[in-house]
């Protein structure tokens, strides 16, 4: 980057207050713990463990690094650092390899970047992590044994798989994603693109998963757009939603592939702060709840100044899509440089690794990046103090929005989830 960060971040001090005052009034909220009449004049200790927001990457290289166990180590730890959710690769060429036969199970065979579900299930369940769904109809990665059926002849296939997938986790997946990037992805089987083909998708996922959430994603250029109706995504929801599609939240990619040298032009809308406020409100207009899916903030080398000005972009970035109203979730991308798509293992030339887009190094050391954000979630974000029970047994304080630990005398007594503003909880 030619560029230093502060000539790439358009903003204004009117853009940075809405930042703050949307954190404060949105993710924060008024709560009393009501407690019996013998705690009363007691200290106690609220301490948030767990955010209501979710915060994620993918998961995709859980237990992926052959012959290094301690970096697989390391990956795992450093994951669970610091998301409470996480995305796990439902492929149908990874998960359905050959026709009939799944790998879901732990214990799969291998596949670079497809951790078996199971594996990355289980991981999410020790860790308190939630597991999201992603690219359930996805053609992209649809497998070769299905290239060149027509549209009635797939249709069985993707209600076997749909079955399958519900079967085994539509109780502990809530979010599935059920189209991806329809404006980009190449073209597989010749019915991709017709006119029924997002219909068909969403109304047969609402037969099988009608209690999860069921959303839609797309690519980056979202971001470029003019903020209005006319938007292609934007109308390409709302005529899918007129056609009776139970679309109940809205997927937004935001990854900087750009070339290093093309850098500072290419992403001129996408750091003008107002102007990503502007693509939210509208989205907005749908009420349904935004989810940033898939984010990668290019650092391109190693040098201590890029990976500074690559946290300083996703501290803003991450400030501005966490005071925004209608935005639930925030999900990085890659985790780790050098273990990206599109390129072998630590090819730092090709694919994805070129743009070195991770919050770790391929090496598993912390950059700013992952400090940054770790600071802001774990400690800037947060709520940790002492309050007094009244002689009416109520302790009140204004917190983030989340799961609590309640401790008195130096011991927990309690874990409360505290969701909603105004909220009493008993303890």
């Amino acid at each position: 980057m030619a560029n230093d960060f502060e000539k790439l971040i358009v903003t204004t001090p009117e853009i940075d207050k809405r930042i703050q005052e949307g954190i404060e009034k949105y993710r924060k909220g008024n709560f009393t713990l009501n407690f019996p009449k013998e705690y009363s004049e007691k200290k106690v200790q609220v301490k948030l463990k767990k955010h209501k927001f979710r915060f994620g990457a993918n998961l995709f290289m859980l237990d992926e690094i052959p012959d290094d166990e301690k970096k697989n180590g390391i990956y795992r730890e450093k994951f669970k650092e610091v998301f409470n959710i996480a995305t796990l690769p439902f492929y149908w060429d990874a998960t359905e390899p050959e026709n009939g036969k799944t790998r879901y199970h732990k214990g799969a065979e291998p596949i670079y970047r497809r951790p078996a579900i199971d594996l990355c299930i289980e991981y999410c369940r020790e860790n308190g992590i939630e597991p999201r769904e992603h690219a359930l109809c996805y053609a992209y990665f649809f497998p070769k044994w299905l290239e060149g059926k027509t549209f009635e002849e797939f249709k069985p296939y993707m209600e076997r798989r749909m079955e399958e997938v519900s079967t085994r986790y539509a109780d502990i997946i809530p979010t599935i994603e059920v189209t991806n990037e329809m404006f980009w992805a190449a073209m597989k089987c010749d019915f991709y693109f017709r006119e029924d083909y997002v219909e068909y998708c969403f109304k047969t996922a609402e037969k099988y998963f009608p209690n999860n959430q069921l959303g839609i994603n797309e690519w980056g250029g979202i971001w470029t757009e003019k903020g209005t109706g006319e938007d292609p995504y934007y109308a390409y929801i709302a005529k899918n939603i007129a056609k009776g599609c139970r679309i109940d939240a809205i997927g937004m990619q935001y990854h900087m592939f750009h070339r290093e040298e093309n850098y500072f032009d290419a992403t001129r809308k996408y750091y003008d702060m107002g102007h990503l406020f502007k693509i939210l409100d509208k989205y907005s207009d749908f009420g349904k709840p935004i989810e940033i899916t898939e984010i990668t903030i290019p650092a391109y080398t190693e040098d201590p100044e890029k990976e500074e000005e690559q946290a300083d972009i996703i501290e803003k970035l991450y400030s501005l899509w966490f005071s925004h109203k209608n935005v639930e979730k925030i999900i990085y991308w890659n985790l780790v440089d050098g273990y990206a798509a599109f390129t072998e293992a630590g090819n730092m030339t090709q694919g994805e690794n070129y743009y070195r887009g991770g919050l770790l190094r391929f090496d598993m050391s912390e950059k700013p990046a992952f400090k940054r954000l770790k600071k802001l979630i774990k400690e800037v974000w947060t709520t940790n103090e002492t309050v007094t029970v009244d002689e009416n047994g109520n302790a009140s304080f204004r917190g983030f929005y989340g799961d609590y630990e309640i401790t008195v005398d130096g011991k927990a007594v309690k874990e409360v989830k505290l969701y909603n503003n105004d909220e009493v909880a008993e303890v």
